[in-house]
């Protein structure tokens, strides 16, 4: 066996997801005869508990399907909007053009919704089923594990600045330990009041039970509560801001590579840089250069630098802002851009942006960034859903939001939406703060199709590595030939030489980290190429945490991984 893991196949359905618990769950549900959806919206309210240091239910969660006998692709954005009070000049003017921690940077809450949304059009079960497994995981706990023990122990600071958040994730006024039973009682109860709502309408139908949920939490006492503590602390939320949300279903990119149809979210994530560093790379003989060979480990990371320069300029809310979609991927444009790759000479910096509208593959102006005076990029956060069931459906999601950022709301458990960390305070930034704006998203869940059929869901946490990781994972297996659980257990490498998603927006000019399974030799010619090479351990949880499931095109049979990096884990049958 190549990989540490075992690749997990199954002939009817797999699921693989960013904790084995809330795999089990969504298992459990494949089971007991739901489809994709409902297993995909049962794990990834199972994470919303199980990774909650990592993963809000109040938070984000895009989510991206296929259904079965359908070549098209969905996307529900997943994500809320700035509360239509907020002033940006008060942070543009009044905060050096930074947007703080705290309730300030609150969006409305996208995950809910879009959980919902998606259980309410695609899925065949009654919400009360497919929250039962995090009910139980916030009500009567479950074993804390050395991950999120770390990370609460790293944020302990942070989160001891809000009396409420030291409640939850401080129990006896310190980290929980390994193996301690982890409870979140005041989660639970927003669960279950959300679970009565519904059970109380059920008699009217499926549907009817859901939309009690979706009005339980964005106009009933949840957002009471929540609005309530934002007009008594200085925040921008209102009952109208909860009241006013709705999922949008939006067209995903769509991309040519090898015979696979692949496809990522649009510009309000950062669907827009896999994608497009997939299509600058495979102007490359890539096989001849050879995995993680120093020509290969430079040309993805030189693509990547020019991927996140475009984003950087043009990607944003295209509710509120005009992105050239079709031409950054327009071929012209593409080989302009890949022409600003030189084999003997890395990028010192961020390579200038491109310009689209005219096919231009450099253009002046811009924003000037800083050096980040931070010595390591923030760690990041999310996590991954991944699923295919016996008739095609296709789910792959990654919900995200973090507590140590913005208080625990006391006597609900959650943390709303503080997404607002991945806008800027630029005047004129694509992704510059708006009322009513979304924020533009690390986020990347990714699905590709083979002649319309499902060939793989897949996608990752980490910030900015999240593109990175994936598109890694995809040459690794597509290029490369490597199993899914070998491809998700290679060494990776980052590029960290551009703006990062969330605030501050660290820049690193040049750096290029390696996992120490890369040999030094590779790092020594890559530093010759001008990269600022640092090292990773051999293996490290900052270089994502893939999961991901592979389906055969002639057998038909499903393949899943999970990245050992984290507590994924992946099951099927």
């Amino acid at each position: 066996m190549d990989a540490h893991r075992p690749v997990i196949m199954g002939a009817r359905h797999a699921i693989a997801t960013g904790h084995y618990f809330a795999s089990q769950a969504g298992f459990d549900i494949l089971n007991n005869g739901g489809n994709a959806i409902d297993a995909g919206v049962t794990a990834g309210l199972a994470i919303g508990v199980l990774q909650s240091e990592f993963v809000n239910i109040a938070g984000i969660a895009p989510i991206m399907i296929r259904l079965a006998g359908s070549d098209t692709v969905l996307t529900i954005d997943g994500v809320g909007t700035w509360p239509k009070s907020v002033r940006p000049e008060l942070f543009i003017e009044g905060n050096n053009q930074h947007i703080p921690e705290g309730i300030q940077r609150t969006l409305t809450p996208g995950a809910p919704g879009s959980w919902l949304f998606a259980l309410e059009r695609y899925g065949t079960m009654r919400f009360g089923d497919v929250v039962a497994a995090a009910i139980r995981f916030a009500r009567e706990g479950f074993p804390m594990y050395p991950q999120m023990v770390n990370n609460i122990t790293s944020d302990e600071a942070s989160l001891r600045r809000w009396p409420s958040s030291v409640a939850v994730y401080l129990p006896n006024d310190r980290p929980p330990r390994v193996g301690e039973i982890f409870k979140q009682p005041d989660l639970a109860k927003t669960l279950q009041y959300m679970a009565d709502e519904a059970a109380a309408r059920d008699g009217e139908g499926r549907e009817a039970g859901i939309r009690a949920a979706y009005d339980a939490f964005y106009k009933g006492d949840i957002a009471k509560t929540i609005t309530d503590y934002h007009r008594e602390n200085d925040g921008f939320l209102t009952m109208e801001d909860m009241a006013a949300h709705r999922p949008r279903l939006e067209p995903p990119i769509r991309v040519p590579f090898r015979g696979l149809d692949v496809f990522g979210f649009g510009p309000c994530a950062s669907g827009p840089v896999l994608t497009q560093a997939l299509m600058l790379a495979d102007g490359f003989d890539l096989e001849a250069m050879g995995h993680n060979s120093p020509a290969y480990i430079h040309t993805i990371a030189e693509s990547m630098k020019l991927a996140f320069a475009d984003r950087d300029r043009h990607c944003g809310d295209p509710a509120f802002v005009d992105v050239p979609l079709d031409g950054l991927f327009d071929p012209a444009y593409l080989e302009g851009r890949r022409a600003l790759i030189d084999n003997e000479k890395a990028w010192p910096e961020l390579p200038p942006a491109g310009d689209p509208r005219t096919g231009a593959p450099t253009m002046e102006g811009g924003h000037l960034f800083a050096p980040s005076l931070n010595p390591d990029p923030p760690a990041g956060d999310t996590s991954a859903v991944c699923v295919v069931d016996a008739d095609g459906n296709a789910f792959v999601a990654t919900p995200s939001d973090i507590p140590r950022d913005t208080p625990v709301i006391p006597g609900t458990g959650v943390c709303p939406s503080s997404r607002g960390s991945q806008s800027w305070a630029v005047k004129g930034h694509a992704a510059c703060l708006a009322p009513g704006k979304r924020s533009r998203l690390s986020s990347n869940p990714m699905m590709a199709l083979k002649d319309g059929e499902p060939y793989m869901v897949w996608a990752t946490p980490g910030s900015d590595v999240q593109p990175q990781a994936t598109l890694q994972v995809l040459l690794n297996h597509v290029v490369f030939g490597m199993d899914v659980q070998e491809a998700i257990e290679a060494p990776r490498f980052a590029t960290y030489s551009f703006p990062g998603s969330f605030e501050p927006h660290d820049y690193y000019p040049g750096r290029l980290n390696l996992e120490a399974r890369i040999p030094v030799e590779t790092g020594d010619v890559l530093a010759a190429l001008g990269h600022r090479i640092e090292w990773w351990p051999d293996w490290i949880f900052r270089a994502g945490g893939v999961c991901a499931v592979q389906v055969d095109p002639e057998t038909g049979l499903r393949s899943a991984g999970g990245d050992p990096r984290r507590p994924s884990y992946a099951l099927g049958w």
